[in-house]
């Protein structure tokens, strides 16, 4: 019998044991999953608020550049259409009737030019000009506003059947173009610019490539090159909503970006 109850003893003795140490392993384990759980919700949350802050900053910059586009526009190509139509009136002599009836017809054209560039750039004016008209139509759009200042040739090129990105994803896509484009301007010497879109099963690609003077890729690595912020920025924006982002450049062949976007972050 005392055998017996020293083995029953023991039993309980390590039931006891092994019930407290798998509570202590529970309750540790429910400990550990509310923490990750908690520290998965804090940078849920700074992704979302880093994502919301990021898309105002987007429209910001889209609005300011469209600013700066409309300011030119309206100095370069409708002012000097209107100083025209005033030239016109100015000189209008009512006994020429030949010469007058020729005036009052280029003036109303005049007039009508301006009148329909004003309305083109009344749509940018807003971002929700990129959302509803889509983003192929404001990429177009930006490219008309190159070539009219008779700089560039440009080209708009589409392949696969449009549809609709996230129109979030859609403002960053459209300001990563804006970015390009700028730098073009600034820093390439080109004279051609093409724009090609790709609407895939399962992606939407964005290329857009320059004829101009190239640049070496290398400083990119260093932190203190200003054009390597600049593409790191817009390298940054395209991981925000998940797209892929490559650049190429070759010295005195030009440069091509191409932004790549997973289908499920588009709507038909």
């Amino acid at each position: 019998m005392p055998k017996e109850s020293s083995e029953i003893i023991v039993t309980i003795i390590a039931g006891t044991i092994t019930l407290l140490l798998l509570g202590a392993f529970i309750i540790s384990f429910l400990f550990l999953y509310r923490r990750r759980h908690h520290r998965y919700l804090q940078e849920k949350q700074q992704l979302k608020l880093s994502y919301e802050g990021e898309l105002l900053k987007t429209r910001l910059e889209i609005q300011e550049q469209t600013f700066k586009h409309i300011s030119q526009e309206i100095h370069d190509n409708i002012g000097q259409v209107l100083s025209l139509a005033k030239l016109n009136i100015a000189t209008m002599d009512i006994s020429q009737t030949a010469s007058l009836e020729q005036k009052i017809g280029d003036s109303k054209k005049l007039v009508s030019k301006a009148i329909l560039d004003l309305r083109n750039l009344s749509h940018g004016l807003s971002t929700d000009y990129i959302t509803d008209q889509g983003l192929a139509k404001a990429i177009g759009h930006e490219l008309e506003m190159i070539k009219k200042s008779g700089n560039y040739e440009t080209v708009l090129e589409m392949e696969g059947t449009p549809y609709y990105l996230d129109k979030q994803n859609e403002l960053i896509i459209y300001r990563i173009m804006q970015e390009v484009l700028n730098n073009i301007i600034k820093h390439a010497s080109a004279q051609k610019i093409i724009i090609y879109l790709l609407y895939g099963q399962s992606t939407f690609t964005l290329s857009i490539t320059d004829n101009g003077k190239g640049f070496d890729l290398t400083p990119l690595n260093e932190n203190t090159s200003s054009s390597g912020l600049g593409i790191r920025n817009m390298h940054s924006r395209a991981q925000l909503i998940g797209a892929g982002f490559l650049i190429s450049s070759t010295l005195g062949k030009g440069t091509s970006v191409r932004v790549t976007v997973p289908v499920s972050a588009a709507t038909s």
